[in-house]
Order: C-alpha cells, then sequence, then structure tokens
C-alpha cells in the first residue's frame, strides 16, 4: 500500500511560491506582475504577496516603470516591476593548487567583482598555513569588490583530489592529502562561512557549462590539460562523482596504449623540448617557448604539437569510448595555446573511438574553477535563499 502524501500546509505553499517567483526574477533583468503570473501560475494577490515578502526579506526590490526605484512621481496606474537585489550578499569561488590559490568574488548574478591570487611557498606546508594563505587571497578579493566577509553567503572551493558528496577529501595518495586541511571548518570557525569543498574539474565543467564553449550541453566532459590531465563530467546534465569522488581521475592512462602517464599538454611540452636539447633559439624549456617555437615555423617545436596531439587524442578517444560525451573542452590555462591542436586532435579522433566527441578549448583560460566555483555556490544560494538571512 501506498503511503499517503502529505497534506501541503500554508506554510509549504508559501516556500513553494516564493521560491517559484525568486527563481522567474533572478532568471531575467525586470520581471512584472502580470510576467509572474504567466510565468508561475499564479494569482495576482499570491505574486504580490509573494514579492513583498521577498522585498522584506532583501532578495529583491520594486522598480517603477520605468526602471527606477519608486517614490518619484508616477502617472497612471504603472505596472508593478521587481528586480533581483544582486548585491543582496556575495558568494566566492576558490581555486586552491599545489602552488597557487586564486579567489574570486561574485554578486548574486555571478558577476565578478573582485579577485586575488596568492602563493604558497612550497607544495607540501602545514595545514595552518595553507589555510592562512587561502583566507589572505579571500580577504584581499572582498576588499578589492568593496566588500567584506560578513555578506559572504556561500563560498565553492576547488582542490586537484578528489571530493566525496559529503566533502570529505580522499587522501589514498601523497598529494592528494596536501588538500586535506580542514578548509570547511576553519573558514566556519574563521567567518561563519559555508564552503562547498569539490574537486576543481568537477567544478570546471560547471563553470564550462555555465559560461564556457559547453553551454547547455548535457553530455559534456572537461579536460583540466595543464600540468596534470583531470576530468570534470557531465552526464545527462548530472555531475559524476563515484563513490570517493574520483570519477574523472586519469590515473588509468598509466595503462593506455600510447599515453603512459596522465601528465598533461604544459608538462610534455616542458619534458620534450628538454629532451630536445631546448629551444632551438636558445633560452629555458617551457611549454610557452614551444608554442611559440612552433608558430615560428620551428620543426623541433612543430613535431612536439604533433606528438602531443596524437597523445590528446588517444586520451579523448579513451573518455569517449566509455562515456560517450557529445562535446570535450580542453581547459586550464593551458587552453589559450591548445587551440593550434585541435585540427590534428579531431582528425585522429576517429582512428581511436567510434564514438569521437566535439573537441573546443575552453575561452574561460584559468579562470575556468573559479567560474565552476562561483557557480557551484550560487547553486547553494538559489536552492537555500528562504533559509539564509542576508546581511543588512
Amino acid at each position: 500500500m501506498k503511503p499517503t502524501p502529505a497534506a501541503a500546509t500554508p506554510q509549504l505553499l508559501r516556500r513553494v511560491n516564493a521560491r517559484a517567483v525568486l527563481g522567474v526574477i533572478r532568471g531575467t533583468e525586470v520581471a512584472t506582475g502580470t510576467e509572474l503570473m504567466d510565468r508561475t501560475g499564479l494569482t495576482r494577490a499570491t505574486v504580490i504577496s509573494v514579492c513583498e515578502d521577498l522585498i522584506r526579506r532583501g532578495w529583491i526590490s520594486e522598480l517603477d516603470a520605468r526602471g527606477e526605484e519608486p517614490g518619484g512621481p508616477r502617472k497612471g496606474r504603472p505596472a508593478r516591476r521587481f528586480a533581483l537585489n544582486a548585491t543582496a550578499g556575495y558568494v566566492l569561488g576558490i581555486d586552491i593548487g599545489a602552488a597557487t590559490t586564486t579567489a574570486a568574488v561574485a554578486d548574486l548574478r555571478g558577476h565578478v567583482l573582485g579577485r586575488s591570487s596568492e602563493s604558497f611557498r612550497a607544495a607540501d606546508i602545514p595545514a595552518a598555513e595553507r589555510i592562512g594563505v587561502v583566507d589572505r587571497a579571500c580577504r584581499r578579493a572582498l576588499d578589492a569588490a568593496g566588500t567584506d566577509p560578513q555578506r559572504v553567503l556561500a563560498a565553492g572551493a576547488g582542490i586537484a583530489a578528489p571530493v566525496d558528496r559529503d566533502g570529505k577529501v580522499l587522501v589514498t595518495q601523497h598529494f592528494w592529502s596536501l588538500f586535506d586541511v580542514g578548509l570547511r571548518s576553519a573558514f566556519a570557525d574563521l567567518h561563519g562561512w559555508t564552503v562547498l569543498l569539490e574537486n576543481d574539474a568537477n567544478l570546471a565543467v560547471l563553470g564550462e557549462r555555465w559560461r564556457g564553449s559547453g553551454a547547455g550541453v548535457d553530455d559534456l566532459v572537461v579536460l583540466l590539460a595543464g600540468e596534470r590531465l583531470g576530468a570534470g563530467v557531465l552526464e545527462s546534465g548530472r555531475l559524476l562523482h563515484g563513490r570517493g569522488g574520483a570519477a574523472g581521475e586519469m590515473g588509468y592512462l598509466d595503462m593506455v596504449q600510447g599515453v603512459g602517464s596522465s601528465d598533461g599538454i604544459a608538462s610534455l611540452a616542458r619534458q620534450w623540448s628538454a629532451a630536445a636539447g631546448g629551444p632551438s633559439r636558445g633560452g629555458t624549456a617551457s611549454a610557452r617557448r614551444v608554442f611559440e617555437d612552433a608558430a615560428a615555423g620551428d620543426a623541433a617545436a612543430l613535431e612536439i604539437l604533433d606528438r602531443i596531439s596524437e597523445r590528446m587524442a588517444r586520451v579523448i578517444a579513451s573518455v569517449a569510448s566509455f562515456i560517450n560525451p557529445e562535446q570535450v573542452v580542453l581547459g586550464g590555462a593551458v587552453a589559450e595555446s591548445a587551440g593550434v591542436l585541435l585540427p590534428r586532435i579531431t582528425a585522429l579522433l576517429p582512428r581511436f573511438t567510434a564514438t569521437p566527441p566535439r573537441v573546443t578549448v575552453s575561452p574561460l583560460g584559468d579562470a575556468i574553477v573559479t567560474v565552476g566555483a562561483i557557480r557551484h555556490a550560487l547553486d547553494y544560494v538559489e536552492a537555500n535563499a528562504l533559509d539564509l538571512v542576508l546581511p543588512r
């Protein structure tokens, strides 16, 4: 026998109605009462009651017919117009790597207002020191945005390690353990923040689908392809985690013929340039220099890029064979240069897989993780808006 559904209480109905109205207002610049009625199916009286409650809470503001704050002279009876109060609070997007950390502050529409980066003195440092550096980056980003820690509603934070659905870091490797520093509890104690810890590649795919070349794509993979490869995977619009958060980890590439490791494009360019004797025009071997030399027609650099293209084609083909995405995006700082690899990668893919995806490079560059972290924090705020108390 099926259980009887609980009766809809007036309080529950008010929450459902408020969530629906706020969702519509959030998705448009300005909404009239009539538009809110049409989009939600609610009566005018209910829409106005909900809007007035949201105004009292601080989530929205009322504009006059010209889009200005009410109070000026009016003729006739203009339509009531409502807009999201985008500065009612702020979110943080944090990218925590082994060498550097970057924090970005955004308003409730996702507009970035301040950003700051800090370096760690070494990869293997005490937890308290790592937290201190991240906190300094966050404070400086908040200063740049002209706001303060008390106005942060949530912080998304990406790390180069698997994170399970409960925010616990998988520490079966030493490198991953470097990020198990208790960031969530530390920031809760320091600032009272809700910190949403997530794998950096997972945040990258959220950011790419929101504001990158994968906008609107439900079956999407982002490969962070700089120093080491890591994948964020969306399947039917749902982020894949796996039991311990390790879905998308690329250690299996050690066993893939023609690949042999999870080294990324920048790492391979340096290694292979050094093995070939360094840049032909002198100077220090670096990924940037390899791409610059190739653009200048240097034969050795062109050969390195050709080798990288074939290797990345094999990597993407392996992903395509068991995930079958519509699109694979090369992301991270290397994306700025990786566009020159696409023709060769695309040409090789049919040799390695029967289901070649579309391959693009991300326009988000090295901001891809912070963009995804902002989106993750905004998702939390939007889902919990009616339970959050906005700072005054």
